[in-house]
């Protein structure tokens, strides 16, 4: 579990270094419905509070849906700030920006063979053997 975490922040800070970071339930949906293809991975994120939104949980159930029918690997995290902390604040405008889901696409037509994204694709397939659709991650301190 820890090891997914460690890939996780791994993952995270090299594809925003690449510009392969989407973040936001809205441009995540805008994104996943125009190249659907192009998505690597996906994180949601929720804190407790969160938990009553019911229009975030509506979403967080549509992209996960839209995950499992298109085969990416989805996961779970419970702490925004740890999250913020890693991806920051949105480069264009400085603002904090909308972390509930963050979306990892292929900078190519190649694919992206990034180490961790291979740790977090194995990871989310020994879930799945267990019956744990999304799994939770927990991001290193």
């Amino acid at each position: 579990m820890q090891g997914a975490g460690k890939a996780l922040h791994e993952l995270l800070v090299s594809a925003q270094r690449r510009g392969c970071l989407t973040a936001g339930v809205y441009e995540s949906a805008k994104l996943m419905n125009v190249d659907p293809d192009n998505v690597a991975f996906c994180v949601l994120a929720a804190d407790e509070e969160d938990e009553g939104d019911i229009a975030l949980q509506i979403h967080f159930t549509l992209i996960q849906a839209f995950c499992c029918e298109n085969d990416i690997d989805i996961v779970r995290v419970n702490d925004l700030p740890k999250l913020a902390a890693v991806v920051g604040p949105s480069e264009e405008s400085g603002e904090p920006r909308d972390l509930h889901c963050i979306l990892i696409t292929n900078p190519n037509e190649d694919g992206w063979k990034d180490p961790a994204l291979e740790k977090l694709n194995l990871f989310c397939e020994e879930s799945r053997n267990i019956n744990e659709w999304v799994p939770t991650i927990t991001l290193p301190e």
